[in-house]
């Protein structure tokens, strides 16, 4: 990108062309691996999900990172952060915000909630009663929320990264399948290595406090410029038929109640768009939908209730469409214009 050494935000906002856009994503990527050790392919995937203007969800075991990242995203996008800890006494008051007597008006100010930030934590979405999910889910689609019949306009860009412990249930309300619909991409950093893990110590040893600083890459409008980027990156119709295959392909697996829906389809095609930008391209390949399909397909499957105790399960059944269905011709040497 021209004037990155000058100006730290300027990066984005000079993202002409999809191409540019991997520079900026590796600046991006470099500065949030600072915070977050070793996790390099689940920080792309999640830095996809923003570029292609989605909401992600990360569900992991606790202490991995999750918030971590979340907040580093934040800092190196130049985003506003707001965290809003999700616990079972929550209101959707308490997220959104309310109006408030003013006795010196005599009117009622609005006070907005956590919610109005250019990127929400939602931290342990699966710890509040569905009516506080249902007002965050709303907020995610709509881009916007009602209190007291009036409308308020969110900022933007806006995205929520929320979190869910996958193994603790006491005390939990998850996430029905239809919303977990609504994120673009279900991510999960996994367990560090030895090495890794190694890391991480001697980085928090050396630093000798808990904080990481962040440098900001980019600011609110360099993001809308990259994700503005990302919507000119071609997509040829035969990558566009491989991707509504691979969807229908779920619907028919043996193992699933209920496949993925036409939004899969098109979580696909944008995610794998932003994808291809983040490696430089300004077309998508067959290979750019495959790595992006886990993500974005798995969370969107319901596996049969009687096979809940076997292995059978959502990235599983991704695999064996991948599998399954043709890769239609590698478009590289020609490019998709």
């Amino acid at each position: 990108m021209t004037d990155a050494d000058h100006d730290p935000t300027a990066a984005a906002h000079v993202a002409a062309a999809p191409t540019e856009v991997a520079q900026f994503a590796e600046r991006v990527l470099d500065e949030v691996g600072r915070a977050v050790v070793g996790k390099r392919d689940a920080l792309t995937l999640v830095l996809a999900g923003i570029l292609a203007k989605g909401h992600v969800l990360l569900e992991d075991f606790p202490g991995l990172g999750k918030t971590l990242a979340a907040r580093s995203f934040a800092g190196a996008l130049g985003l506003e952060f707001s965290r809003a800890q999700f616990t079972p006494d929550l209101l959707p008051a308490d997220l959104t915000g309310s109006y408030v007597y003013d006795q010196r008006s005599a009117e009622f100010d609005f006070r907005p909630g956590p919610i109005f930030a250019g990127l929400l934590l939602a931290d342990e979405i699966n710890r509040t009663p569905p009516k506080t999910q249902a007002a965050l889910l709303e907020a995610m689609q709509e881009g916007q929320v009602t209190v007291e019949g009036q409308t308020h306009r969110l900022p933007s860009p806006f995205h929520v990264l929320a979190t869910a412990n996958p193994v603790e249930y006491e005390g939990t309300y998850p996430l029905p399948e239809a919303q977990l619909d609504r994120f673009l991409l279900r991510v999960a950093f996994g367990y560090p290595t030895a090495g890794e893990e190694h890391d991480v110590l001697r980085r928090r040893l050396d630093r000798q406090r808990e904080e990481v600083d962040i440098e900001q890459v980019t600011d609110a409008g360099g993001l809308a410029a990259a994700q503005a980027a990302v919507e000119r990156v071609a997509v040829d119709d035969s990558v566009a038929r491989y991707c509504v295959e691979l969807v229908g392909a779920t619907r028919s697996h043996s193992d699933v109640l209920t496949g993925a829906s036409p939004r899969g389809s098109l979580g696909l095609v944008l995610t794998a768009r932003a994808w291809a930008a983040i490696r430089g391209r300004d077309y998508v390949v067959p290979e750019d939908v495959k790595v992006v399909a886990r993500a974005v397909l798995a969370h969107r499957i319901t596996i049969k209730p009687d096979l809940w105790m076997t292995q059978a399960s959502g990235s599983r059944v991704v695999d064996a469409v991948l599998s399954s269905v043709e890769t239609p011709r590698a478009l590289e040497a020609r490019g998709a214009r």
